[in-house]
């Protein structure tokens, strides 16, 4: 479908669109039937989570390196806090892709949906094991 929407759209491709999208994206999974509790369980702030979010991201993304911390750990600690299964994982995905989709098109928009299912499957295999 080539819509208006579509034709406005850009690629990811400065801090700003990184920012744009973590912020979106917090929006809706806060307000998620299924994230929220996580979040309000883990005494999520996120105040202290966006700006490390899009350093996160723009490391990633952009090969601007920004984020220097451990994401496994946080989310080892998360889950001895709250139970992340399966299905967090897959609501995650689901509101983090529709969010790409909604606000951008490209090869960057598409290397974040990816890249994001890597670090799900990575994440969930290494809390089964622990």
């Amino acid at each position: 479908m080539n819509d208006k929407k579509d034709m406005n759209t850009k690629d990811i491709s400065t801090r700003e669109d990184i920012e744009d999208l973590i912020r979106t994206f917090y929006g809706k999974a806060l307000d998620d039937a299924q994230l929220g509790p996580v979040f309000k369980a883990a005494n999520f702030s996120l105040a202290a989570h966006i700006p490390v979010m899009i350093s996160f991201w723009e490391t990633i993304l952009l090969d601007v390196i920004t984020y220097s911390g451990n994401p496994m750990r946080k989310h080892m600690e998360l889950n001895r806090t709250v139970t992340l299964d399966p299905a967090h994982f897959e609501q995650w995905m689901k509101i983090w892709k529709e969010t790409i989709t909604e606000k951008f098109r490209g090869p960057v928009a598409e290397n974040a949906m990816i890249r994001a299912d890597s670090i799900a499957l990575i994440i969930q295999h290494k809390l089964k094991q622990n």
